[in-house]
């Protein structure tokens, strides 16, 4: 048996007024996954407990498999695996965007799509200048991502407390878009070095010349760091060890691609996958078929929906699903017919809406065919079809045991 997951990040969102009070995926013209809808069944998955973050972080674990309540300990350790980046049991990840505040405003979680290079120049600054004198400047270690995503580390040493706990707080930069930030600076234990971290970087990137050249240019600067998302080494059994297959992972995105890491998948690398709105759909599609000749799961993921939600683009978001129906979902459905048996599922993560450009706790639809799967009647994928299936995952974690084993 052959497997496919498709996950475009974010799809799920409101019925909205500029599209006659439709939502994004009932207004795009998707036809590779109506098929799939007209041959298979839907359902509505709950990815994002309430308790927990309505991240990536959570849903992607959960729509794997995977209890957060059991597994999750932070969204940076998961990057942290994407890196090669080992951590020890008194180790912590911190993840570190670069980012856009004016007036205490946060205008742009993603500092204007900062590239790899500005990036790196930054945090090699903030590694010279800014850690001198928090006590612990030995332990600590920015560690350069991709674009504005990025890792602090912290290297723990037995016997001595660490300066953060499991109740630290902060909160996701793309949690606060157009919003104050006053009152969202880390809170709990270690809080005081994060936000000496972020308020001290203010003063030191004014006036870089890095900032000073993308200003010239007409791009947003990178005011400062914002830091989130820690937490301590997690440990994942393997998804062949669960469920008796072996995967492989396919994005652009760091987090995806440590998930994948820690659940023993290896990631294949496309060329033109960029994680934003003008990856190169058609190379990871093509991608995704030549992997199903090797491994017995190929799971793709899509960063472009959610990125064009945080951009309040509905426009941009219904163009980068057609342009995943059109050269993903449609080749991997034609590929996977000449397999034999097999199955296909396509579901995002989390809801991310365009009206508040935020992710959003709540079900999402989704919708699989294929061997042993019995039609439910619907022709459509879209939330209004998924929920009249009248079938729901409560605990996002079963959907995986109902895909690969059931």
């Amino acid at each position: 048996m052959k497997y496919v997951i498709v996950i475009p990040d974010g799809c799920a969102d409101e019925p909205m007024e500029s599209l006659g009070g439709k939502t994004p995926l009932q207004a795009a013209k998707l036809p590779a996954m109506d098929a799939i809808a007209s041959r298979g069944c839907q359902a509505l998955a709950n990815n994002t407990p309430s308790h927990l973050p309505a991240g990536s972080e959570v849903a992607n674990l959960c729509l794997l498999g995977y209890d957060p309540d059991v597994y999750f300990t932070g969204r940076a350790p998961l990057e942290a695996a994407a890196q090669g980046i080992t951590l020890g049991p008194d180790d912590w990840a911190i993840r570190c965007n670069l980012v856009t505040v004016e007036d205490q405003i946060m205008v742009d979680f993603t500092a204007d799509h900062i590239s790899t290079g500005e990036a790196t120049e930054l945090l090699k600054s903030a590694q010279e200048k800014l850690l001198s004198g928090t006590g612990v400047d030995a332990r600590l270690e920015f560690v350069p991502g991709v674009s504005y995503r990025n890792l602090l580390i912290y290297r723990g040493v037995a016997g001595e407390t660490a300066p953060f706990a499991r109740d630290t707080r902060s909160r996701a930069p793309h949690d606060l878009t157009d919003t104050s930030v006053a009152d969202d600076f880390p809170r709990g234990p270690g809080s005081d070095l994060l936000v000496r971290l972020m308020s001290d970087s203010f003063e030191l990137f004014a006036d870089h010349p890095v900032n000073k050249k993308r200003v010239a240019e007409g791009k947003r600067p990178a005011t400062n760091l914002w830091l989130w998302g820690l937490g301590g080494a997690p440990s994942l059994p393997s998804v062949k060890e669960r469920f008796g297959i072996q995967g492989v992972m396919i994005t652009a995105v760091d987090l995806l691609r440590g998930i994948g890491a820690l659940v023993g998948w290896p990631r294949i690398e496309v060329e033109g996958a960029t994680g934003y709105l003008d990856t190169d759909y058609a190379a990871k599609g093509r991608a995704a078929i030549e992997a199903l000749e090797k491994y017995d799961l190929v799971c793709v993921h899509v960063e472009a929906p959610d990125e064009a939600s945080h951009e309040g683009r509905a426009d941009a978001k219904i163009e980068a699903l057609q342009q995943i129906d059109h050269h993903i979902v449609g080749p991997l459905a034609d590929a996977l017919a000449k397999h034999g048996e097999h199955r296909i599922l396509v579901l995002p993560d989390h809801p991310t809406f365009c009206r508040t450009k935020k992710h959003s706790h709540g079900m999402v639809p989704l919708v699989m065919a294929g061997t042993g799967i019995k039609p439910d009647g619907q022709t459509t994928y879209d939330e209004v079809a998924a929920e009249a299936s009248g079938r729901t995952f409560a605990k996002g974690w079963d959907l995986m045991q109902a895909f690969v084993q059931d």
